[in-house]
């Protein structure tokens, strides 16, 4: 029979082993799920400049955005810098002059936090594209949000009602008539596009000297 001595080092010996395994297991994941995201994320600025294609894989998108995206940071005040901790802008275009600039927003949703992009044309007004990604609103109601038919909607608005930044606003339904600085609502998703709302102001106030650049 054997001793308690010896059962006890047997679990010790194989808790390590287990625990070793599950360690490279998690780290093994973690590099996978890192990748995923980053990819995630290019895809969405690739998008927002209307140049993703769902038919692309993962090397391709990476080509594809290291082709024609520049990352680069500014300053509050519009200055750019060397310093990453600033506020990032994406540069689209790998020519002289910018086909145009791309700006992260991200805020509180209904039940999610909501990551996105807002693409700008070059004159830094008129909205170019938009995503939104990454959340966990309901589907069929805020979770509408990255779908096309809703996105495709803030293509052509601006952002400025002379010299002063309005943003873009979701309606709460369906706009009476056209509107430039607004977008028809979803139906059922009134405190999700009410959260969009904000946060996308907000995020662009913190770009306003470099918009105004």
């Amino acid at each position: 029979m054997h001793s308690n001595a010896y059962t006890y080092k047997f679990i010790i010996i194989l808790t390590g082993i287990a625990a070793l395994l599950l360690s490279l297991a998690s780290t093994g994941l973690k590099d996978k799920q890192d990748f995923n995201r980053e990819i995630d994320t290019k895809k969405n600025i690739l998008k927002a400049v209307g140049i993703f294609d769902k038919k692309m894989k993962s090397t391709e998108v990476e080509d594809l955005f290291n082709k024609n995206i520049t990352e680069k940071f500014v300053t509050k005040e519009g200055v750019e810098t060397s310093d990453k901790t600033q506020l990032q802008v994406f540069i689209f275009g790998n020519g002289e002059l910018p086909k145009g600039y791309i700006l992260p927003i991200s805020g509180k949703g209904l039940w999610s936090t909501v990551n996105g992009f807002l693409a700008l044309e070059p004159d830094l007004n008129t909205i170019k594209g938009i995503t939104f990604y990454e959340h966990g609103e309901t589907p069929g109601l805020g979770g509408e949000i990255d779908k096309d038919w809703f996105t495709s909607n803030f293509k052509g608005k601006t952002i400025f009602e002379e010299g002063k930044l309005v943003s873009v606003k979701i309606a709460k339904g369906q706009l009476q008539k056209p509107n430039p600085h607004e977008v028809d609502g979803i139906s059922g998703a009134t405190l999700t596009t009410q959260g969009l709302n904000e946060f996308i102001l907000e995020d662009l106030q913190k770009y306003i000297n470099f918009l105004k650049g």
